[in-house]
């Protein structure tokens, strides 16, 4: 297969709003030894992404400065120590970088077979967002069959994988949203209790949906006076689990609660964790979670797509928080 010297992509020459993404031209990448080369038909745009353009989310080092952490295509060339995938495969990749490309290079440790049923569309919706729900949830958050869950932003992507994920894994689910149509998005999707934070306390909502205790874990992305909530909302032993901070990632907090309760307070972005790390991720994804996709028990949730000249749409789109589900770029 003969590859093109050049390829298409999304720049950010200088950090501001939606606008400052530019459409660029730049040289195909070359897979290491250790990588593959796919040709993106679709990348995910994420809230990580937005941070980035806005100029407060910096690429880890030698990382491509090309925004974009997870795609779906084709692999077109392979490194000389590749083994387990071949040109021709069709795979989801998480990565570090570069997805708002026409070509990405991805660590063999970052691919993921594409499960039986999903579209490519569909496909790029994962990496990113079920491996950060993998993490922090069941992982960090440790969270187990009976337990209580509450999600805060329930409709975005993270959130409406989190229901799917926590639900059939067997525990119940309360999440918060901003309206009467998110709450039902995140109902139908499996949340036992939706809250619509304008219009209820979602602290008291978590104490009665944890028999008066409170609930087991919490995933939250806003951070803020969030945070002082969330240990009220939690039971004796519970665990909240921080991905990012919205409005706010300095508070005053009495942390005598968190001893009280024998609180874990936890947190992790995931970028920035080695190929390796990354890896057990996606082996963890593949036995756990493949198989519930594969059945038609989990699907991720898309809300729009667009083409890679409207990536300034999407991001506006994500920003506006109006979405339910995953925005999605085809390149």
């Amino acid at each position: 297969m003969t590859l093109p010297g050049t390829m298409n992509c999304i720049e950010i020459p200088e950090p501001g709003g939606p606008e400052a993404l530019k459409t660029s031209t730049r040289s195909v990448p070359t897979p290491a030894p250790s990588e593959v080369l796919i040709r993106v038909e679709v990348a995910g745009i994420n809230r990580p992404d937005c941070i980035q353009r806005q100029g407060n989310y910096a690429p880890p080092l030698g990382t491509t400065d090309i925004p974009g952490l997870e795609v779906s295509g084709e692999i077109v060339a392979v490194g000389v120590d590749i083994k387990n995938w071949s040109v021709g495969d069709k795979v989801a990749a998480l990565v570090a970088g570069g997805g708002y490309a026409e070509y990405v290079a991805a660590p063999f440790q970052q691919c993921l077979p594409i499960p039986d049923g999903l579209s490519m569309i569909e496909a790029a919706a994962l990496p990113e967002t079920f491996s950060t729900v993998w993490t922090n949830v069941f992982e960090r958050g440790a969270l187990k069959k009976g337990e209580t869950l509450m999600i805060h932003g329930g409709s975005s992507g993270i959130g409406t994988t989190a229901i799917q994920i926590a639900s059939q894994m067997g525990a119940r689910v309360i999440t918060t949203t901003g309206s009467a149509d998110k709450c039902q998005a995140c109902a139908n999707l499996g949340a036992e209790r939706t809250v619509n934070y304008r219009e209820e306390d979602f602290v008291e909502a978590a104490r009665e949906f944890g028999g008066g205790k409170g609930v087991d874990v919490i995933l939250d992305m806003v951070g803020g006076d969030y945070i002082a909530k969330n240990i009220k909302s939690l039971a004796p032993d519970g665990r909240l689990v921080q991905i990012a901070f919205l409005q706010g990632s300095k508070v005053d907090i009495n942390f005598m609660s968190v001893m009280l309760k024998r609180l874990t307070f936890t947190g992790s972005t995931l970028r920035p964790q080695s190929i390796e790390r990354k890896g057990e991720i996606a082996a963890a994804l593949i036995e756990n979670v493949w198989p519930l996709i594969s059945s038609g028990k989990i699907k991720p949730v898309i809300y729009k797509t667009f083409a890679l000249n409207q990536v300034a749409e999407g991001h506006a789109l994500m920003e506006s928080s109006q979405h339910i589900g995953k925005i999605m770029l085809k390149i």
